[in-house]
């Protein structure tokens, strides 16, 4: 399949994400995986905070620019993969609520499976959207993800 029959669906939503939307949109008859990701916001604990929720912002235009690119990395990583899509919250999630749903199909599951974990990868490292974590004492602290290039140059000795 070439580049150009593949289909690429990316979103960003203030919604609940419909994970059925988004294996929906790369489904295929000529596909054999699907490869899924989500991603939950989990209740960690943090001196003796608990998060409650994550409130996520974004750049959106420059995310849509970044997201295309990431398909075509993945594109060329792996020619065989058929249809990409990812959907990423905006605003508040609460514990156990999806941040982000991504999928990918291609004919055989070795591509999907390594894709899909690749994009999840790219798109914490590079795509701006960034999340606050929300304590249950109401105080909040913007995070970066490990996956950030910046985030390894700036490591303090007890983030290990």
């Amino acid at each position: 399949m070439s580049q150009s029959e593949g289909r690429d669906v990316f979103k960003l939503s203030r919604d609940w994400l419909s994970v059925q939307e988004v294996v929906d949109a790369v489904s295929s008859p000529s596909c054999g995986a699907i490869s899924l990701f989500i991603g939950t916001t989990r209740q960690d604990q943090l001196d003796g905070r608990k998060v409650i929720g994550l409130e996520y912002e974004a750049y959106e235009p420059m995310v849509q620019s970044e997201l295309r690119t990431l398909s075509a990395d993945i594109r060329q990583r792996w020619p065989a993969v058929t249809h990409v899509c990812i959907h990423h919250r905006l605003g508040w999630v609460e514990v156990g609520g999806a941040s982000v749903v991504a999928a990918v199909s291609s004919p055989h599951r070795q591509d999907a499976q390594q894709a899909v974990e690749h994009a999840v990868s790219q798109l914490k490292a590079h795509v701006p959207i960034w999340k606050k974590e929300v304590y249950d004492t109401q105080e909040a602290s913007w995070k970066q993800n490990v996956e950030c290039p910046w985030a390894k140059r700036h490591k303090h000795a007890d983030d290990s």
